[in-house]
């Protein structure tokens, strides 16, 4: 870091288990307009009105007069949403990881009819998981690739959904706060980001990087702004799923308990302790950590995060700007601003490597110091370095990101990639949803 930059401070007739996440690295609203809208500038106050149904559909749900979890009823397309009605029957589901890929998917097996046990080494949430941040970013833009883009803006409406989940009759207590993305890119690639959101139906618009002085832009560089995205406040999200499922019938938490062993051919797990849990299914969900309990290759990564606080003459603009990508002098680094009381974090891809370990003897080998000298903020030596943290996450050889099956009745998610908080929802349908062939199954020979 340079010299200048301060260091500162009724249950189911069969259960499933899901495994908790250890550590990983990186506001809902209403119904508004809809439309490609081009050379806008930024509201004032960063936050933008909500986009419309027809670009990103959201959810109905009721709750019960208690404002207690009510009855499951997901629908195939995967509706993270509670209605009127009763299911019976579901799978014993033991879930291996408390982290966002195993909190989320012990949601969507309750509400999906499932009973379920999460195993968690650690407290719930773990505040080691590598899902435990104070935010992540939620975009969908992915230049030149419509049909990513496509999924990607789903994913708005599967957070909105959750949000709501998680914080009904909890006013103000919003987990994904839409601020907006903004994405810098070099001048020849702008034509072909409006050409993908138009084709894709997600609203963007051209701005200048000017707009925004206090970020450090490649030179010559032009950007976009993806004003209905935004940034989701992780560890608030970890903490909002605990609670929903500690309150539910049908969800059991259970942490410390450190899993050492699954048998995959009997859906058991083998707990440090020298007992076992046994479920109809069982999902791990341990995150980097997960290579340790199945035999499925990973290449393990680790980055380096640096937590800034702004002075306070700039905390109010801080507050305002987007989360922003392609930025810095090369164009690799990323920062998520200070919204909702977080810190402003920035990082850049040259500091991400691979590693053997999850622990290691690099990390204090000057990477805090090359992400400041990244040029991802402006002026960063009048800023104070609250916090460094290095985080990890794994990838698979042939780019799945999901859960995959291990065993007549295991399935894991052992790369969720460096993108695996934001696609947790799409991962826990797309396992879940694959349990109902198992169901069938179970329930014809009960």
């Amino acid at each position: 870091m340079s010299a200048g930059t301060r260091q500162g401070g009724g249950r189911s007739s069969a259960t499933a288990v899901v495994l908790g996440e250890s550590p990983a690295v990186t506001g809902g609203g209403r119904n508004g307009g809809t439309a490609v809208l081009l050379g806008e500038s930024p509201a004032a106050t960063g936050v933008v009105p909500d986009v419309a149904e027809a670009v990103l559909p959201g959810a109905g749900r009721t709750a019960n007069s208690a404002g207690r979890p009510g009855v499951a009823a997901a629908t195939p397309g995967g509706d993270w949403a509670w209605t009127g009605g009763s299911r019976r029957g579901g799978l014993r589901v033991v879930v291996v990881g408390g982290g966002i890929s195993g909190l989320l998917t012990a949601i969507r097996c309750v509400l999906d009819g499932h009973r379920v046990v999460l195993l968690e080494r650690g407290p719930v949430p773990h505040p080691g998981a590598t899902s435990f941040d104070q935010h992540r970013a939620l975009r969908a833009l992915v230049v030149g690739d419509t049909a990513a883009t496509r999924q990607a803006a789903e994913l708005h409406r599967h957070w909105r959904e959750l949000d709501a989940l998680l914080c009904d009759h909890l006013p103000g207590a919003g987990l994904y706060r839409r601020v907006g993305v903004l994405q810098a890119l070099p001048p020849g690639q702008v034509p072909a980001a409006v050409a993908t959101a138009s084709a894709a139906g997600v609203p963007i618009r051209i701005v200048h990087p000017s707009a925004y002085p206090l970020v450090g832009f490649p030179r010559g560089s032009g950007a976009v702004l993806e004003p209905h995205a935004g940034t989701l406040l992780a560890d608030r999200m970890l903490h909002a799923a605990a609670r929903w499922l500690r309150h539910h019938p049908d969800a059991e938490l259970r942490p410390g308990r450190e899993a050492v062993g699954i048998d995959p051919d009997r859906a058991r797990v083998r707990l440090a302790d020298g007992t076992t849990v046994t479920g109809d299914v069982v999902l791990v969900a341990a995150g980097p950590w997960t290579g340790a309990l199945v035999d499925r290759p990973v290449a393990l990564h680790r980055q380096t995060m640096v937590y800034l606080r702004p002075p306070a003459a700039l905390a109010h603009a801080w507050a305002a700007t987007p989360t922003v990508g392609g930025i810095g002098t090369d164009g690799r680094a990323w920062l998520l601003p200070s919204v909702a009381g977080t810190l402003l974090k920035v990082s850049t891809d040259a500091v991400r490597r691979e590693v053997t370990t999850l622990s290691g003897p690099d990390d204090d080998a000057g990477w805090a110091a090359r992400v400041l000298a990244a040029g991802v903020v402006s002026d960063v030596d009048g800023y104070d370095v609250v916090r460094v943290k290095h985080c990890h996450y794994a990838t698979a050889a042939d780019g799945n990101t999901g859960f995959v099956r291990v065993g007549p009745a295991v399935w894991a998610r052992p790369a969720s990639g460096g993108d695996g908080f934001r696609t947790a929802p799409l991962a826990a349908d797309a396992v879940v949803a694959q349990l109902a062939g198992q169901a069938t199954a179970v329930g014809t020979l009960a």
